[in-house]
C-alpha cells in the first residue's frame, strides 16, 4: 500500500471534563519527526502518546496537537482556598515589614496552584485522550492512503513511458547496429589501401561492442519490475523506490553516453525526464 507522507486529519472527543480535540498534520521527511503540543492537565501523557503514534508511522515531519475544551458553565476552575489562606497569612506577616506592600488580584491568581482544574479523575481523562489518539491516527492513516493511491497512479503511468520507451531502444538497437556497420564498410572501401580483412572485422566488432545496450537494457526491464513489484507490498517503501530511481537513473545515464543515433538519444532524454518525474512523486512518499 502506497502512503503519502502529505496528510491532516483532526478528531473530537466529549469526555466529562470537557471536549478533547485532536489534530495530526504531516508534510515530508527524510525520517520521522513528532512534534507534541498538549494541554497541561496531559503533558504527562506525552511519552505514551509519541510511542502511540510512532508505531504506526515510520517517516514524515509530524505535528500533533491535542485540546481541552471545558464545558461552558462547567466551573472548570476553582481558586485553591488552602493555598490562598497561606498567601494571606505569610502577606499579613510581610505587612509589618513593608508597609507599603499591596497584594495583586492578577498576580495571585497566577501564582502556581491558586487555581485549579476540577477535571475529576485524572485517568479517566489520560484514557480518553488515548482513544482519541488511536482514531486520529486511523483517521490520518485514511488520508495518506487516499493520497498515496494518487500517487501510485501517477507513478505507474510513468512507468509504463518508461517500459515503452526501453522497447523503442530494444527495436531500434538492430537497425542502428546495421546502419553503423555500412557506414563504416564505406568508409573502409574509399581508403587507398584496403587494411586486413580479419584485423578491420575484429576492429569493426569491438566497435559495435561499445555501442551494445542489451545489458542496460535489461537491467532496466529488471527495475521496471522490481519497481511493480514494490507498488504491491504492505509495508512503508518510499526508501526502497528512492534507492530504485538510482538504478534507473545510471540505465538512462548509460544508454545516452552509448547512443549514436538521435533517436535513441531522444528516447533516452525522455527516460531522464519520466525518471526525473517519478523521483518528485517519491519524495513524498512514506
Amino acid at each position: 500500500m502506497i502512503r503519502s507522507m502529505t496528510a491532516f486529519a483532526t478528531v473530537e472527543r466529549a469526555t466529562d471534563a470537557g471536549t478533547l480535540n485532536g489534530e495530526l498534520r504531516a508534510v515530508n521527511h527524510r525520517f520521522l519527526e513528532l512534534g507534541v503540543r498538549l494541554p497541561e492537565e496531559l503533558r504527562g501523557l506525552e511519552p505514551a502518546l509519541r510511542e502511540r503514534i510512532s508505531a504506526r508511522v515510520s517517516r514524515g515531519k509530524l505535528d500533533f496537537t491535542l485540546r481541552l475544551r471545558a464545558p461552558e458553565g462547567s466551573g472548570h476552575l476553582q481558586v485553591n482556598a488552602g493555598l490562598v489562606d497561606q498567601l494571606a497569612g505569610l502577606a499579613a506577616d510581610l505587612g509589618g515589614r513593608f508597609p507599603g506592600l499591596r497584594t495583586d488580584l492578577g498576580e495571585l491568581l497566577q501564582f502556581p496552584g491558586v487555581l485549579q482544574s476540577r477535571l475529576g479523575d485524572p485517568a479517566v481523562l489520560q484514557t480518553e485522550a488515548l482513544a482519541l489518539v488511536d482514531t486520529l491516527v486511523e483517521q490520518f492513516l485514511s488520508s495518506r492512503e487516499r493520497e498515496g493511491q494518487k500517487l501510485a497512479a501517477a507513478i505507474q503511468e510513468r512507468v509504463d513511458g518508461i517500459a515503452a520507451r526501453a522497447a523503442e531502444v530494444r527495436e531500434l538497437i538492430p537497425l542502428i547496429r546495421a546502419g553503423q556497420r555500412q557506414k563504416l564498410e564505406a568508409r573502409l572501401a574509399d581508403l587507398s589501401q584496403p587494411g586486413d580483412p580479419g584485423r578491420l572485422e575484429q576492429e569493426l566488432v569491438l566497435w559495435l561492442q561499445k555501442l551494445d545496450v542489451d545489458e542496460e537494457l535489461d537491467r532496466l526491464d529488471s527495475h521496471i519490475k522490481e519497481i511493480r513489484r514494490v507498488f504491491k507490498q504492505t509495508e512503508p517503501v518510499g526508501r526502497r523506490l528512492d534507492f530504485l530511481l538510482q538504478e534507473f537513473n545510471r540505465e538512462a545515464n548509460t544508454l545516452g553516453s552509448k547512443s549514436v543515433d538521435t533517436r535513441t538519444t531522444n528516447l533516452a532524454v525522455e527516460l531522464k525526464v519520466l525518471i526525473d518525474q517519478i523521483r518528485e512523486q517519491v519524495q513524498n512518499i512514506e
